[in-house]
């Protein structure tokens, strides 16, 4: 596993496990805390294949934020994906399959039935070859999108193709829990102490790279056009704390 510390983004070993964190965080200066092992590969080279399972006890320090401030702020996660934003590499689509945590003002609005912001199970193959067809045909989408109904109409199709599926994820983040995410060849199951949260009949391709994070950006990025993002700011120290982590062959 590679150490990623960006800011005031720190990696450390603690008497209970793993500590990524960040402190003091402002909308003048991007932090990250992360660990992954994709740093220095190219993303045919990723390690991680169906079928497998993953298990993360884990705990945040503060709890989901809610509009109005308070919580963690920023973006979080574990899980595995194709690493696509720009960086070492050129960025591309994404390719994910994992927990994933967005902070308000975050709005990415990928599933009819989620919430575009908090902690959530989830999934998403932007890179498979119907991909392009269905960006070819955006333009012509998003004013239907815009329209009252128009995204509960239109958006389940672009969300098929692309393998896109969420849950919003109920436990409590300032607690300790066991999070399982079982990858298949073509399913994806998601459990937090041991109750199911999102069941799929679909799942990413291989292959990807494991990561876990912690940072201070924001991302609205909603289907019917709106794009923006950029950085929050929070006092005091705020992250994750991993205690096991365990991929083992095979799901269940």
């Amino acid at each position: 596993m590679h150490r990623l510390e960006i800011g005031s983004g720190r990696v450390s070993l603690s008497p209970g496990g793993l500590d990524l964190l960040t402190e003091d965080v402002s909308t003048e200066r991007y932090s990250n805390a992360q660990v992954d092992d994709t740093q220095g590969l190219p993303r045919q080279r990723f390690r991680w294949r169906p079928p497998l399972t993953l298990h993360v006890r884990a705990c945040f320090t503060h709890s989901a934020a809610k509009p109005g401030g308070g919580g963690i702020q920023g973006t979080a996660g574990f899980g595995f994906w194709n690493d696509f934003l720009p960086g070492a590499r050129l960025p591309t689509l994404p390719r994910a399959i994992w927990f994933f945590y967005a902070s308000p003002p975050s709005d990415i609005r990928l599933d009819v039935e989620t919430p575009g912001q908090g902690w959530k199970a989830a999934t998403i193959d932007a890179l498979r070859p119907v991909a392009p067809l269905m960006l070819a045909s955006a333009p012509l989408a998003v004013p239907l999108i815009r329209r009252r109904g128009g995204f509960e109409r239109i958006w389940p199709h672009y969300q098929q193709a692309l393998r896109i599926r969420e849950a919003a994820v109920t436990a409590p983040m300032d607690e300790w829990h066991i999070y399982t995410l079982a990858w298949g060849e073509s399913s994806a199951r998601f459990w937090v102490d041991n109750a199911l949260v999102l069941a799929s009949d679909t799942a990413p391709a291989a292959p990807l790279g494991l990561v876990a994070w912690q940072d201070n950006q924001f991302l609205i990025a909603a289907p019917w056009g709106r794009l923006r993002h950029g950085l929050l700011a929070a006092p005091g120290r705020q992250g994750l704390q991993i205690s096991n982590l365990e991929i083992s062959a095979g799901t269940s």
